[in-house]
């Protein structure tokens, strides 16, 4: 296993981001890069490659490099340290795009896009297979899920909601009710991890995702993806697009009943947690592939039997 040297401070690194790092990484050491001296920085370097070698060099500088320390880094290349970009990093060992603070970098665009004839053609047999193979064999469930809420909350089965799929396109979103009726009369709000809105059986089916299945008919019908980025509201979506750079670009294709940021990244509450969810959903785009398909479907089974989903 290899070193991690990471000069800069252009990315903070989350706790759970430092978790993940820990399993690729013998030795993470951090040299801060502002209104410090070239000479120090050097030193730095020298001190912790002669120590641990080899060593990966995560370049996550804002600021300008100097000459003089730009021909320091071309020379570490003969021995045995390697350079790389923080966006090129994120994707390779975090498995999530990173989203440039300025919105005049838009290079990590040049992959994003929506998927093609071949992509869409895959997308389609696994989204209608899947969903029809699924509604058979959870049928005993949903007749069960029906009758719980019918016995623990009283009102409509289904709660129908209102939200924004491909290229902005709203839908009308189908999930088994899990709150009480009154949940929003003082507005829309984010759901909580222990929300004293959702009633016992609502509780149950949310961490199994039971609630999730009668989105299958969204499936079929051609609004959502099986596996894709979750379909937010409106309202919040209003709002991130203007502290999020580029959160219109998760609505390239269409949402999905699963997705990538759903099964890396805990539950989200805020704005914050928005953004870390917008990163996993723009690796997924960039890097659709069958493999990566199967692979969040298997991710997503093991979320549903740990009790791990929302």
């Amino acid at each position: 296993m290899h070193s991690l040297l990471i000069l800069g401070e252009k990315h903070t690194f989350s706790d759970l981001e430092k978790v993940e790092l820990s399993r690729h990484f013998t030795n993470i050491h951090y040299i801060k890069y502002k209104n410090v001296e070239v000479t120090a920085i050097i030193e730095k370097f020298d001190s912790f490659t002669k120590e641990h070698k080899p060593t990966l060099v995560l370049l996550n500088n804002k600021a300008l490099i100097p000459h003089e320390f730009l021909n320091y880094l071309s020379s570490l290349n003969k021995e045995h340290i390697d350079l790389i970009s923080i966006q090129n990093f994120m994707e390779k060992y975090l498995l999530k795009c990173f989203i440039p603070p300025e919105l005049i970098d838009i290079s990590f665009l040049e992959k994003s896009k929506p998927f093609n004839k071949s992509q869409l053609a895959f997308k389609f047999t696994i989204d209608y297979l899947s969903s029809i193979g699924i509604l058979l064999l959870t049928s005993p469930v949903m007749l069960y899920a029906i009758y719980k809420i019918k016995k623990e909350s009283p009102g409509p089965i289904l709660f129908q909601q209102k939200r924004v799929g491909k290229n902005g396109k709203e839908f009308t979103c189908l999930k088994f009710r899990s709150m009480k009726l009154d949940a929003e009369k003082d507005g829309a709000k984010f759901a909580t991890e222990n929300d004293e809105r959702v009633y016992p059986w609502g509780r149950v089916m949310r961490s199994t995702r039971i609630d999730e299945l009668p989105q299958l008919w969204n499936v079929l019908r051609g609004e959502m993806h099986l596996i894709g980025p979750r379909p937010e509201r409106k309202v919040w979506i209003d709002q991130f697009e203007k502290t999020i750079p580029y959160y219109n670009e998760r609505h390239t294709i269409k949402p999905g009943l699963t997705g990538w940021a759903q099964v890396l990244y805990p539950y989200g509450e805020n704005a914050y947690d928005a953004k870390q969810k917008l990163m996993y959903d723009l690796y997924y785009i960039k890097h659709w592939s069958l493999w990566l398909e199967l692979k969040t479907v298997w991710k997503t089974i093991r979320v549903i039997l740990s009790r791990k989903g929302l």
